[in-house]
């Protein structure tokens, strides 16, 4: 297991905005350099048989155009293929839908940037309340799965396992520290210091069960 202070170390988190056909959306990008080349990190994040041992069991069609299913999760549609530089998707959950993005630059032959932009259309309501580690967390827990599994590739994620982890001393060490990164994103962006904390407190509650 990667070391979760270092792993949040790793993780630069930004906090954006962003106007669409339908109006304003909130806009939250991760990245992170990792110690494998670009060709394997795209084969990485788009290969079935891979995703499922640093993310989520998935089922579809990963090809543009087609649609996938994360177990469990979301699913959706892959509106462009720009191998190995990145595509995009849209992420379907709980009768929403928002837009998902990865890019992926090499950084030197055997190092390349994860980069995970994660566009939605929220409620001043349910900013206030979760702010912006509602989906950040999420995807936090996605890219330490990825860092943890090009540590060891022969290494299998079992989903279960991982949600049992999130209880663990180790694990609430992750996410309140991740909580509290997207909080700082969030300040950084405009947000009021105060709210923008109790909200990553109520998040981190939310993930942990608290």
């Amino acid at each position: 297991m990667i070391d979760v202070k270092q792993q949040i170390s790793a993780v630069s988190r930004t906090v954006g905005d962003r106007v669409l056909e339908a109006g304003q959306a909130r806009v939250a990008t991760l990245s992170q350099v990792y110690d494998t080349g670009l060709e394997d990190l795209w084969d990485a994040v788009t290969s079935a048989e891979r995703i499922p041992r640093w993310f989520l069991p998935i089922e579809g069609d990963l090809v543009e155009g087609g649609r996938f299913q994360f177990q469990g999760n979301a699913g959706g549609t892959i509106t462009r293929c720009d191998k190995p530089h990145g595509y995009s998707a849209t992420w379907e959950f709980g009768g929403q839908v928002s837009w998902v993005e990865i890019r992926l630059t090499a950084e030197g032959d055997d190092r390349t940037r994860f980069e995970l932009e994660h566009v939605a259309h929220v409620t001043d309501e349910l900013w206030d309340q979760y702010g912006p580690a509602a989906t950040g967390m999420g995807w936090e827990s996605g890219f330490l799965g990825m860092a943890n599994y090009l540590s060891d590739p022969s290494a299998t994620l079992d989903p279960e396992a991982a949600a049992a982890w999130v209880a663990t001393a180790e694990g609430k060490e992750f996410m309140r520290l991740s909580a509290d990164a997207w909080a700082e994103a969030a300040i950084a962006n405009g947000d009021d210091p105060a709210l923008a904390r109790a909200s990553a407190d109520r998040t981190y509650q939310a993930y942990t069960g608290g």
